[in-house]
């Protein structure tokens, strides 16, 4: 059967990589370390695919651009201190080897910093899988398009063959922005019925359903 897409582009916190409750940890600290309102986990969970100074900024806007600069640093310290403990999810890594085989362009877009995005890569041994990568300190934050659009130039790619995979809202809103189709999952920051307020062509609650939705259809 042809397939429907070409490309395929993931998230990652949440995605493919099971980090939200450390994300939202990291967080909490920075701000109560900087003697801030500590936002909470819902209000975490939202900002989870946002560049980071964009995170920030939206948790409170109060704060100035020192303050910013210093609440990432200290983000930073705390997330970049467990990160090599945090594990992809079931099944992640066999999927993505079977796409990548069965011809699929591979990329991710994310809300994470290259560093950060560089060292999750090095810790789960995935780097190679993928053709193309762009992160929040690249270019513009979700859901601005540019970070797919500039993907999707990469390849060479059509976005009507093009399917952005994510756990928020801000990556199906930058799919649309892309002209792009859009997939979301339940399993990560976001809801269920967040995501059901935008153009998905599906929503999964586990990476195996994911998985089964692209065999079937993509």
């Amino acid at each position: 059967m042809p397939k429907r897409y070409d490309l395929l582009v993931f998230d990652w916190d949440g995605t493919l990589m099971d980090s939200t409750a450390s994300i939202v940890r990291a967080i909490q600290l920075a701000f109560r370390d900087m003697d801030k309102p500590v936002p909470s986990d819902d209000k975490a969970r939202h900002v989870i695919g946002l560049g980071l100074a964009d995170a920030m900024r939206y948790l409170d806007p109060e704060l100035d651009a020192d303050d910013v600069r210093q609440v990432v640093d200290c983000y930073r310290h705390y997330y970049l201190s467990r990160d090599h403990e945090i594990e992809l999810f079931a099944g992640v890594r066999q999927a993505l080897q079977r796409y990548r085989q069965q011809g699929f362009w591979l990329a991710i877009a994310t809300g994470k910093s290259r560093m950060g995005l560089d060292r999750a890569l090095q810790h789960s041994g995935l780097g190679e899988l993928f053709d193309v990568s762009r992160t929040a300190d690249e270019t513009f934050s979700k859901p601005h398009p540019a970070m797919l659009e500039q993907i999707i130039d990469y390849t060479g790619s059509d976005p009507r063959r093009t399917l952005m995979i994510g756990d928020t809202s801000h990556d199906l809103l930058l799919a649309q922005n892309a002209r792009a189709d859009g997939f979301g999952v339940s399993y990560g920051a976001h809801p269920r019925h967040e995501l059901e307020q935008y153009q998905a062509v599906s929503i999964a609650d586990s990476f195996a359903e994911l998985d089964a939705w692209l065999c079937r259809h993509a």
